[in-house]
């Protein structure tokens, strides 16, 4: 979980980003995407960079919600949620949660792979599925529309968020109990083949567009 604002477009444009992830897996991954962008390409964020949000479920904090606390906090002001995907991300109760925020907030989706990247040890790992894959949207007989998650296989109501929510106007709204997955509304790149070092605020600006941020 991290934040960053960045300059994106030929008019200087400010866009916040939340970065979601699996903090014990992929911290290592995640502070070179970081780094690389401190660093090496300043005029494209604002001046206060990045914004180190990983705390959060490496803390100490075990009460529920003051966890959901600090995570609506952190999306409050952002207008894009990027999951940076690795082997298990998919399974991590709190990425849901910022994923299912983000929708609540009407933040652009995407997602960055980055089993590719190497850990501290040198490796790189396993793909895994794409979380988005596993959170999605249904639309109940009185009009509402509700997040789902899928575990074991299954479809099921999110327990984390039960209120309705409104999906953004150029999103493919639910017409039914039919779960739409989340993932048909967000792009899929990997960090390492498809360029992030180069392409990433245009998957970003994409992202945003999506909604209208």
């Amino acid at each position: 979980m991290v934040l960053a604002s960045d300059y994106l477009g030929i008019e200087p444009q400010k866009r916040r980003v939340f970065f979601s992830f699996h903090y014990q897996n992929d911290i290592w991954r995640v502070n070179q995407i970081r780094n690389s962008w401190r660093y090496q390409h300043e005029n494209q964020r604002v001046a206060e960079g990045f914004y180190d949000g990983s705390i959060w479920e490496s803390s100490k904090r075990t009460n529920d919600d003051s966890l959901k606390v600090l995570i609506r906090e952190g999306i409050k002001n952002t207008s894009v949620t990027c999951v940076l995907a690795g082997s298990a991300t998919f399974a991590r109760r709190w990425v849901r949660y910022e994923i299912a925020r983000s929708i609540v907030k009407g933040n652009g989706l995407l997602v960055v792979r980055v089993h590719n990247m190497s850990n501290q040890a040198g490796y790189a790992s396993q793909a895994g599925p794409n979380p988005l894959d596993f959170m999605g949207t249904y639309k109940v007989d009185d009009g509402r529309i509700l997040l789902a998650e899928k575990n074991e296989g299954k479809w099921e109501r999110y327990t984390d968020y039960t209120q309705a929510i409104r999906l953004p106007r150029q999103w493919r709204q639910p017409t039914s109990t039919t779960v739409v997955p989340l993932s048909t509304y967000a792009r899929d790149y990997c960090y390492v083949s498809h360029g992030g070092n180069a392409n990433f605020p245009a998957w970003v600006r994409h992202a945003a567009g999506m909604t209208g941020a």
